[in-house]
Formats: C-alpha cells, sequence, structure tokens
C-alpha cells in the first residue's frame, strides 16, 4: 500500500511538472505578442502596485476595471500585480498568472476527480489520468499560455465544485472554501456569473439532507460567500455590466426580427404565421443552434476554435485521439454511475448555457469553465475500455499511448515552432518593435502620430514604454461615448488617430506611425516592422 502510495504521488508529480512545463516554456514569447487585453491586464496590474489605482484612477476597483467600452470582473489584474513588481512589466508577468493556476488546475483536478468518485475502487486511476489528459489538453494549454481571465475563472469553479464535495463529504469546513471560490469566480470573468450560482443551486439541491446534517458549515459558508459576493452586486445590475452582453448576444440580432416580420408578411398576416414565426420562437431556435455549436466535431476533434488565438487550427480542442474515449467515457459513466458521477455531464451542459447566447460560436474562452469535464469523461472511457481487455491490456495500452504520444507532439511542434510565424498579426505583432523605436527617438520629434489600424495603440504605448500611471491620468485626452466605448486620444505627445495628418504643416516636425495603407507619396520612410513571417506591418515615417 505505502509502495503504491509513493508511486502515486511521483506518478502525480510528473503530471503537474509536465502541465508546467508545457505552460511555461517560452511563455513570454509564444503568442509571440500580447493582445490588447493582454497588455490591459498588464498595465493595469503595474497600476495598481504603483498607488492602488487602476489606468482610469479608481482607487481598489473591486466591482470592475474599465477597458475600451468593456467593464471587466478584475480578479486577474490583482493576480498579475505581484509578478510584475517581482519580473517586471513585461509578456511573462502578464501572463504568469493564468500559466500558475493552468498547471494548479491540473493538480486540483486531481483531487476534484477522486471527490468525484470517491468509492469506486478505479478512482486513483481515474483521477491520474484525468490530470494527465488535462496536462496536455491543446484547448487548456492555449488558454493557460495567455492572459485570459477565463482560465483563471476555471481553477475557481474547480476549486468550488471540490471544496463543496469535500465539505458533504467527511472536511465539513471545506464548504468555505467552496462558497469563497465560487463567489470569487464572478469577480474573475462573466461566464462564471451565470454558470456558478446554477452550480450551487443544483449542488445545494442534490446535498440539501447532507447540508442539513451539517447546519453550522453550511450557514457559515453561506454567509461568508454572501459576503464575498455582495460588493459586485449593484455592479451587475448597473447598465454598464450588460453593455458587452447587449453587443454581442443573439437576442439584439435585428436579422431574426426581420426575418420573423418577412416570413408573417409573405403569410399574409395569418395568425397562425404569427404564432410559428413569432420572433421568440425563432430566438429560441438560434439559442438551440449556438448551443450545440459548442459540441460540434469539427471544433472539438479537428480544427478547433476559427479564432487562433484558442486554437492552432491543425489541431481541434481536443485531440482526434480523444473521440473514441470521450464516447466510452460516456457510455460508460452512464452505465456505471459510480459516486457522484452526475456532477461531470450535468457542469459540461451547464457551462455552455450562457455562451450560447454569443452571436460567435462555437467558441473555446466562453465555455472554459467546462473544462476539465471533457477531459474527465476522456479518462473515465480510457480506463474502463482498457480494463475492458484484460488479457491485451499492456499491448493494447501501449498502442494507445503511443497514437497519444503522436498527437501530442504534432501538436506541441506545430504550436512551439509553427504557430508564433503563422499567426503573429492575430497577436499584433509589430507594436512591440515600432514602440521601442519610438522610445529611442521620442525626444526628436514635436508629435507622434500613431495609426490604430492594428487595434487599441494607446495600451501598448503604456505598457512598453511603462508610462507612470499619473503622467498618463494627467497628460492624456480620454473620450467617452454614449455606449460607454473608450477611446484614447492623446498622451503627452503620442496622438492615436485613424486620420492623422498626412502633410506637413509650417515647420512643424513630427513622426508617423503607420501601416502599409497609409503612407502617402512624399513619405520618407525611417523604419519597417514585420510580422514574424517577414510580411511588412508597420512602417515609421516623417513627411
Amino acid at each position: 500500500m505505502i509502495k503504491k502510495l509513493k508511486i502515486t504521488k511521483l506518478l502525480l508529480l510528473f503530471i503537474v511538472l509536465l502541465a508546467a512545463f508545457l505552460r511555461f516554456y517560452q511563455l513570454g514569447a509564444n503568442p509571440p505578442s500580447l493582445t490588447w487585453d493582454e497588455a490591459a491586464w498588464g498595465y493595469n496590474a503595474y497600476s495598481l502596485g504603483i498607488d492602488g489605482k487602476d489606468e482610469f484612477g479608481r482607487f481598489l476597483p473591486y466591482d470592475y476595471l474599465e477597458s475600451f467600452g468593456d467593464f471587466k470582473p478584475p480578479i486577474y489584474a490583482y493576480l498579475a500585480v505581484l509578478p510584475a513588481k517581482i519580473f517586471g512589466l513585461n509578456e511573462f508577468a502578464t501572463r504568469f498568472p493564468s500559466a500558475l493556476f493552468g498547471a494548479l488546475t491540473v493538480l486540483l483536478t486531481y483531487f476534484l476527480v477522486k471527490r468525484i468518485f470517491w468509492k469506486s475502487e478505479k478512482k486513483e486511476q481515474y483521477a491520474l489520468f484525468s490530470s494527465l489528459i488535462l496536462a496536455i489538453s491543446p484547448w487548456h494549454i492555449m488558454l493557460s499560455r495567455a492572459a485570459f481571465e477565463a482560465n483563471v475563472a476555471s481553477f475557481f469553479v474547480v476549486l468550488g465544485i471540490w471544496g463543496f464535495l469535500a465539505g458533504v463529504q467527511n472536511k465539513k469546513w471545506y464548504l468555505l472554501i467552496s462558497s469563497i471560490a465560487f463567489a470569487l469566480s464572478m469577480y474573475t470573468f462573466n461566464t462564471p456569473r451565470v454558470v456558478a450560482p446554477i452550480l450551487v443551486l443544483l449542488l445545494v439541491i442534490i446535498f440539501r439532507k447532507k447540508l442539513l446534517e451539517i447546519k453550522k458549515q453550511t450557514i457559515i459558508a453561506f454567509i461568508v460567500g454572501l459576503l464575498v459576493f455582495l460588493p459586485t452586486f449593484g455592479f451587475l445590475l448597473s447598465p454598464q455590466a450588460g453593455l458587452r452582453f447587449k453587443e454581442v448576444n443573439i437576442f439584439t440580432d435585428i436579422e431574426v426580427i426581420k426575418t420573423s416580420n418577412r416570413e408573417i408578411a409573405n403569410d399574409n398576416n395569418a395568425w397562425w404565421s404569427k404564432i410559428m414565426h413569432n420572433r421568440r420562437f425563432l430566438y429560441s431556435v438560434e439559442y438551440v443552434r449556438h448551443y450545440f455549436d459548442n459540441l460540434n466535431p469539427n471544433f472539438l476533434f479537428i480544427k478547433g476554435d476559427g479564432n487562433p488565438k484558442f486554437s492552432t487550427q491543425e489541431v481541434g480542442q481536443l485531440y482526434i485521439w480523444d473521440i473514441l474515449f470521450l464516447v466510452g467515457g460516456l457510455l460508460f459513466l452512464f452505465k456505471k454511475k459510480e459516486g457522484n458521477w452526475w456532477i461531470v455531464p450535468l457542469w459540461l451542459l451547464i457551462g455552455i448555457i450562457p455562451a450560447a447566447t454569443a452571436r460567435e460560436t462555437p467558441h473555446a474562452l466562453r465555455i472554459a469553465t467546462t473544462i476539465p469535464t471533457f477531459q474527465i469523461l476522456v479518462a473515465f472511457g480510457l480506463v474502463n475500455i482498457i480494463n475492458s481487455f484484460k488479457k491485451w491490456k499492456y499491448p493494447l495500452s501501449f498502442i494507445i499511448f503511443a497514437f497519444l504520444f503522436v498527437n501530442v507532439l504534432y501538436f506541441a511542434h506545430d504550436y512551439f515552432v509553427h504557430y508564433p510565424i503563422s499567426y503573429s498579426s492575430e497577436w499584433q505583432q509589430g507594436y512591440k518593435e515600432s514602440i521601442a523605436y519610438v522610445s529611442q527617438n521620442k525626444d526628436k520629434y514635436d508629435k507622434i502620430f500613431i495609426s490604430q489600424s492594428l487595434g487599441r495603440p494607446y495600451i501598448y504605448y503604456l505598457f512598453y514604454m511603462k508610462i507612470d500611471p499619473k503622467t498618463f491620468r494627467e497628460q492624456s485626452v480620454v473620450k467617452r461615448d454614449a455606449f460607454g466605448f473608450v477611446t484614447v486620444e492623446k498622451v503627452g505627445k503620442l496622438y492615436f488617430t485613424a486620420n492623422y495628418p498626412i502633410e506637413r504643416q509650417g515647420k512643424s516636425n513630427n513622426l508617423y506611425i503607420s501601416d502599409m495603407t497609409n503612407i502617402p507619396e512624399n513619405a520618407k520612410i525611417l523604419k519597417t516592422f514585420y510580422l514574424l513571417n517577414g510580411q511588412p506591418v508597420l512602417v515609421a515615417y516623417i513627411i
């Protein structure tokens, strides 16, 4: 027994180290540059670490961070404060919390699976393989290697479920951990604000009798969780909280209403047509379609998310290898019904609910709260399929894991060798190099005009030039429109505008940073900045 325990610990240590390696290796260099959201997380962490205020001057914001007209849950910025202090304001520090919590999720998944299947003889196998499948998951690796707050939120959801199960099984006070974790998930990403309450309600209903037996711990956990959640409750009812949802949800898609009106008119406004083509019915159909988009085999196993930030486009969110074991896992799960097996499929189905309201589906980021349900199902299927062939167990295992190794090797080679070159444009490559040039030459010019063609340039200049937050607040020109969107037009001598002047006026001495399509004929190009594939992306010029 002791020897078996030592082997289990060694295997778990290996899995966690493997997970850490795949998440931290070349973290500052791949992905090849920062998205504007990542730059915003990093700079806000930098700002909070200096004077306790976010970039726009709100002291210790607890309900939201204002960013490009989006109002983000703030936890990620606070998690990045210490890395920014230790490593400096750079790509590695900004992504450090996501990579760290990604690796911790792999470790926590081991303990979670043991709680889910806590009476099963195979719980150690289920737990170890679930952690391994998550450690090498292309989906989870890519989410962990960029500053995606959804990845951290997934950790808190996993922690919440694990704490709850531990609390109702034999660790009563772990309910406190659960309530805090679920509350923190809602300070981290928007999706858990829907998913976490539904999961909690489900768990409370199923385990109501056990919770009544540990009434003291249940009441204290409820009060503490409520106290953690309450500060953000007022914001959730505000117009700002719904701004992003209004922008991306299917229920504001005017095309559905146009279709409804057109079909009713084609039927001469018949009463039955008003029922059949009612816009509410059409929206319901759209919701169901968008829901099942997230379970599309092409998305899961072949190409992955259409956005290269979440998929290499060469591998799905899961490996092709996973197909057999995912299907097998579902079949065995419903057949064997071990422990609290029902949590896995219900958690998966609940995790897709908010994502299905979005116009863009499938979406790997918005269903990140389903992680690690897919991986648990794959592991469950793997263990039971192998054990079903007792006579051929070892040769079959060799073949299965050889095929898995090929899948992982293919993904790793593509991601670490080809991906940064192929998709550097998707990560706003060119800003860092052009900003380094501006930093070296800014004193030579009266004004510097920067094109917005790559999107949100001001945050990159704040980040890479490490502009003091106080200086930014004092020297910037910030405009907000009626919808709450923020535009920073100027910081000191830096001007961020789409239509800057292209002719010299008087004796003006200006520098221009532009894309390749905005260069006037009389411009003198000083330097060209390239993507990793050699394609020019920005130029510095004077007139």
